[in-house]
């Protein structure tokens, strides 16, 4: 994973969700549509940093391989490789799984 050709700028994070196994309920398979959005991602690499009004440059509070809770709506997708990805600001990570 350490060869993805995205570098994120600024303050934003290039994730990976984490697939959740297939639900079944009672027998019965449920389809992606009726699943819930995956929050949970891999950081794979992060930006050059979001800057302060003084020009320095935050330093961010994630770094590449923590296991992130996402904000549902936020962010873009993108596809590389037939891989799918993420790019989200900072301030769309609720929080670090421990």
């Amino acid at each position: 994973m350490a060869n993805v050709k995205i570098k994120p700028i600024g303050d934003r994070v290039l994730v990976q969700h984490i697939e959740e196994k297939e639900q079944v309920r009672g027998g019965i398979i449920i389809p992606d549509s009726a699943k819930e959005k995956p929050q949970e991602a891999k950081v794979i690499a992060l930006g050059t940093g979001k800057k302060d009004e003084n020009g320095k440059v935050a330093a961010f509070e994630v770094k590449v391989g923590d296991r992130v809770l996402l904000s549902p709506y936020g962010g873009s997708e993108v596809k590389l490789d037939g891989e799918k990805f993420k790019l989200v600001r900072e301030d769309d990570i609720l929080g670090v799984i421990a």
